[in-house]
């Protein structure tokens, strides 16, 4: 059964809440609340509300688990958020490119980095309600999200196959293909905290560099950016 469920991750990615707050710098409550749906209590009455879409995995043990693409998706929508978009008007939007899209992740693709800013116009045009008009006050805001967003993303098959987590270089990569997406060294395939933990223990990025047969400037990128996650 374990391997079962082992197999069906591979290509799809694995991560818990806790692993997708530490990648993105979102907090793991928004996460759960985001991808899991949540409870609250107005006026004596009880109100829930859904996730804004299914994760790629089921839940475990109550606990949402997601995919790379569920990854990339949580991306965009802490990038929408820090553009100064609100999460309602980001679920209306998620529901109209959804359907643009024809995809149950619109963000993370190839027709949403060349028509995202139009999409999220048309949104506004259809939704009628204040916060998504404001949208068109916003064109250059949503536009430059986007493009920051997908600079450091690579697109095969119209979908977002890989990221580079670390400014934009090749050397680390997050490949769903890998490690079960895991950071990892490109070319190399050894996962960034396998060689920040064995430079802790050795005490020397040269000889981790020797160990692994990895050359010593993605060492250095992979203890920077294990560090980075850290801080």
């Amino acid at each position: 059964m374990i391997e079962n469920e082992r197999s069906a991750r591979v290509g799809i990615g694995f991560y818990t809440a806790a692993d997708a707050a530490r990648l993105l710098n979102i907090p793991v409550r928004s996460i759960r609340r985001w991808l899991g749906g949540y409870d609250y209590t107005h006026e004596g009455q009880t109100h829930h509300v859904e996730p804004l879409w299914q994760s790629q995995l089921p839940p475990d043990d109550g606990d949402v688990e997601l995919g790379f693409r569920d990854l990339i998706e949580l991306r965009f929508v802490g990038a929408f958020l820090e553009a100064g978009l609100g999460l309602k008007t980001i679920r209306h939007c998620l529901a109209y490119a959804r359907d643009c899209v024809n995809d149950d992740r619109p963000f993370s693709t190839r027709r949403f980095q060349t028509d995202g800013k139009t999409i999220f116009l048309e949104s506004a045009n259809t939704g009628g309600d204040e916060n998504l008009l404001d949208l068109k006050k916003k064109q250059y805001t949503i536009k430059l999200a986007i493009e920051r967003t997908f600079k450091d993303l690579d697109i095969d098959n119209d979908a977002v196959s890989r990221w580079r987590p670390y400014k934009g270089k090749s050397s680390i990569i997050i490949d769903p293909e890998l490690v079960f997406g895991q950071p990892t060294t490109a070319e190399y395939n050894v996962p960034t905290v396998a060689l920040a933990q064995a430079v802790k223990a050795e005490g020397s990025d040269k000889a981790v560099a020797k160990l692994f047969e990895v050359p010593l400037a993605i060492v250095r990128d992979a203890v920077a950016f294990e560090e980075s996650l850290a801080a």
